[in-house]
């Protein structure tokens, strides 16, 4: 007979993706995971796997609900660079202000923590690094064809350039620094990028 669930994984996995945020898998173990969701071992293990695989699904869940859609509304603005600005003025407020104020990102907290060489995760944050990068360049192409960037600007440079700035936003968000600051920092480097008018 069949082993019947009797409670939501999707629900479960949004409740550890939360608790991954907040506290840092590495920091988490999975006696934290049964207490905040309520569910025994034996019933984590059983749907999820080990700590490894619980992992890479709640990081999957969070590029999936989360990075994803963020990166899809980007590469569809056909702004220039007034998106990328807009992209980072979004972040910075997410990361400064609100329900997850100072959480960070779960991909780029992830990129921190030893939790970020397993191979299961390791996959999921290479395909987070991709996704973004590839939404900033096609942002950046667009700014290209506007006349927006100055001349001879690398768009596949700028592109890994900018995504590395959204890891430093998420970084030191989490570690208190101040959105202006944060937004000063973003404008320094989209100057460089852009045409002066």
């Amino acid at each position: 007979m069949p082993d019947i669930k009797h409670f939501d994984p999707e629900a479960t996995l949004d409740q550890v993706v939360d608790l991954f945020w907040r506290r840092g898998a590495d920091a988490t173990g999975i006696a934290d995971v049964v207490q905040t969701t309520g569910l025994s071992r034996s019933s984590l293990y059983a749907t999820f796997g080990g700590k490894a695989q619980l992992q890479a699904a709640a990081l999957g869940r969070y590029l999936e609900r989360r990075s994803r859609p963020v990166f899809e509304t980007l590469a569809a603005d056909d702004r220039g660079v007034p998106a990328v600005a807009a992209f980072f003025e979004r972040l910075v407020a997410a990361r400064c202000s609100g329900e997850h104020a100072r959480w960070g990102c779960l991909v780029t907290n992830t990129h921190a923590t030893a939790g970020g060489e397993l191979p299961e995760v390791r996959e999921i944050l290479d395909r987070h690094h991709d996704a973004l990068r590839a939404a900033l360049r096609a942002a950046l192409v667009v700014a290209r064809a506007k006349g927006q960037l100055r001349a001879g600007v690398d768009v596949e440079a700028a592109a890994e350039a900018l995504t590395l700035q959204a890891y430093a936003v998420n970084l030191r968000s989490r570690a208190g620094a101040e959105a202006g600051v944060l937004l000063a920092g973003v404008r320094a480097v989209l100057d460089g990028l852009t045409e002066e008018r």
